[in-house]
């Protein structure tokens, strides 16, 4: 079953910063085009970034753009969600599939949701 788990959540004050890890479960990377979504209160899930199969090109949601970086390590089999200037708006769960509705170019591996990581974002 293919699986990801998220990481690296927490609690930060409003213009903090928090680095999220999308591990695979015992997997490679290496040909899929990664996503980062996240689920806001009482918002549906969005897709915020995705990054390429070979890296070089990355899209952003417009509300993260500027803020957020995603980035992978496929040697680690792990893809990460840098987020700085954190607003209030960006508080919720966070996750990471291969799959998702924006433009990066790579194989689509389909899977189940994982549990996410939770991020707080107080004043």
């Amino acid at each position: 079953q293919v699986l990801f788990v998220e990481s690296g959540g927490g609690s930060v004050h409003a213009g903090g910063s928090l680095r999220l890890s999308c591990a695979s479960s015992g997997f490679k990377l290496n040909h899929y085009k990664m996503y980062w979504f996240r689920q806001t209160p009482g918002n549906e899930r969005e897709a915020v970034a995705c990054i390429s199969d070979s890296a070089l090109s990355t899209h952003y949601a417009d509300s993260v753009k500027g803020r957020f970086t995603i980035s992978r390590d496929d040697a680690k089999g792990t893809v990460y969600l840098q987020m700085d200037s954190l607003k209030h708006e960006d508080a919720g769960v966070y996750y990471c599939k291969a799959e998702g509705d924006l433009p990066c170019h790579g194989v689509v591996l389909a899977s189940s949701w994982g549990q996410g990581t939770q991020v707080s974002v107080s004043s």
